[in-house]
């Protein structure tokens, strides 16, 4: 094993338990994966975020075939689909966080428009997140979920599952990470305004943010 991947996967347990610790994965939901030179590191099924072990995480080669660790999350088709349509991203972030899946089960008249389920609240939801497109609802693990999830991931670096959860993918893990966390925090800034007259960024607003932080 590299001393790249030794420190992956030290990173994803890191990352698991800071998660677990702000309880934004729930019992045994969630799952995080990252690119290596020869495959995929994953999460595996039925495991707690914030109890994971470096050795015990799944590992993946470049076909998709399990060589390593307990088998990996259910979820591994759609985070190889994100992967293929996202060739530049390193890593991966599916939670169960309330807020955000309180957003993927409204009705859609709710959401802010067909393009974004949430609206650009503040600065920071464009620069990490971008537009939000929900995803059709499938069951957990099914292979038509990774394959739906492949149009709106080519142009998105997050999707909501509807009924579900967040998908974020970024160029490394403290990317997904950020981008998930500030993801949820503007679902649940949402949920508090309702009912309330709220000031949202106007158009220009949001093209200036995109491109003065499009690196």
């Amino acid at each position: 094993m590299s001393t790249t991947e030794t420190k992956m996967r030290d990173a994803i347990c890191v990352l698991g338990a800071k998660l677990a610790a702000r309880g934004l994965c729930p019992g045994t939901s969630g799952n995080i994966s990252a690119r290596v030179a020869d495959g995929w590191l994953m999460t595996p099924t039925n495991s707690s975020l914030g109890e994971l072990e470096p050795s015990q995480l799944s590992k993946l080669d470049l076909s998709g075939k399990h060589v390593g660790g307990d088998p990996p999350t259910k979820e591994a088709l759609l985070h190889r689909s994100v992967y293929d349509v996202r060739p530049k991203d390193g890593a991966i972030v599916h939670l169960h966080c309330t807020h955000a899946v309180a957003i993927s089960c409204l009705d859609p008249s709710c959401h802010h428009n067909a393009e974004s389920t949430l609206p650009p609240i503040t600065p920071y939801f464009v620069m990490r997140v971008g537009k939000l497109p929900l995803v059709p609802y499938f069951k957990p693990g099914d292979p038509k979920l990774a394959d739906a999830i492949r149009e709106y991931a080519a142009g998105h670096r997050a999707v909501l599952l509807a009924n579900h959860g967040p998908v974020v993918a970024g160029t490394s893990l403290s990317a997904a990470s950020a981008s998930i966390e500030e993801l949820e925090e503007t679902a649940k800034l949402h949920l508090l305004l309702q009912g309330l007259k709220t000031r949202t960024l106007t158009d220009l607003q949001v093209r200036d943010v995109e491109e003065t932080f499009s690196s």
